[in-house]
């Protein structure tokens, strides 16, 4: 637990870091739209071609690039297994009555699974880049003009904001209550899959009334400063865009453009 660093900011001054927080989150957008349109294994290749020259970018180490995809990937394990089940097209190799493995389950398995790992790897390299003020900012800012027809964009930024805070601290505290409970006699790994289950249940109450605490503690701190926000909220840095922001910006179109072309010449 304690190599997980899913939602946690990694130090760095590389090309990706100094990026403007803005580009990185509506390229995420557009990373994200142009993987779910990937149609062909050779544009998936395309996608991970160009989020490996990132990462390189960004000198995100191999280890904290899969700590920080790792707690999500069981995402990814159901829905590979859903579309290994429920798919049967083609040639059949395992049928069990309703269970059936088919080729066309398994092509579709490997391509979902390939597909959400790269949405998981692009989703995450901005999160490791960019500290949780940048990214608070950077929402707030992309919805100021919806804040004219009534929307609470400094409201939804701060709760995107504090969320993305409590993330590492959440799994930090899950470790923590995990640790204390097996000190106290407490079985979570032995047994059967009921007894296990039943198990969690001394893992889960204190673990969420700590968070529930942590909390209340953010809220009455808050409150006691005197904590507003809205217009006239002055920033520690201002956001502005730059050359590598272009840079970053052209590269991804090299990046839609491959994908097209795998899409209409393969």
């Amino acid at each position: 637990m304690g190599k997980i660093v899913f939602g946690r900011y990694y130090p760095g001054t590389s090309f990706v870091h100094k990026m403007d927080a803005r580009t990185k989150l509506t390229l995420m957008l557009v990373f994200m739209v142009a993987a779910l349109c990937c149609t062909n294994p050779a544009s998936l290749a395309v996608c991970a071609a160009f989020t490996f020259v990132f990462y390189c970018a960004g000198r995100i180490p191999p280890r904290v690039a899969i700590g920080a995809v790792l707690p999500l990937s069981f995402i990814v394990v159901l829905a590979m297994l859903a579309n290994l089940l429920f798919i049967q097209t083609g040639t059949i190799y395992v049928d069990w009555g309703f269970f059936k493995i088919t080729e066309g389950g398994i092509r579709q398995c490997l391509f979902m699974g390939a597909r959400l790992t790269l949405l998981l790897f692009g989703a995450c390299l901005v999160t490791l880049t960019t500290t949780t003020l940048d990214v608070t900012d950077a929402f707030e800012a992309m919805l100021a003009p919806f804040a004219r027809f009534g929307m609470p964009a400094h409201e939804l930024s701060m709760i995107m904001g504090i969320a993305l805070r409590f993330l590492p601290q959440f799994m930090e505290e899950l470790a923590y209550t995990r640790s204390a409970q097996i000190s106290r006699g407490a079985r979570l790994s032995e047994g059967s899959l009921s007894e296990r289950v039943n198990a969690l249940k001394a893992l889960f109450v204190p673990l969420f009334a700590s968070v529930f605490r942590h909390a209340e503690t953010l809220a009455g701190a808050m409150d006691a400063r005197c904590y507003h926000g809205g217009p006239g909220r002055t920033r520690l840095s201002e956001l502005r865009y730059g050359w590598r922001d272009a840079v970053g910006a052209s590269t991804f179109a090299l990046m839609v453009i491959g994908i097209i072309a795998c899409a209409v010449l393969l």
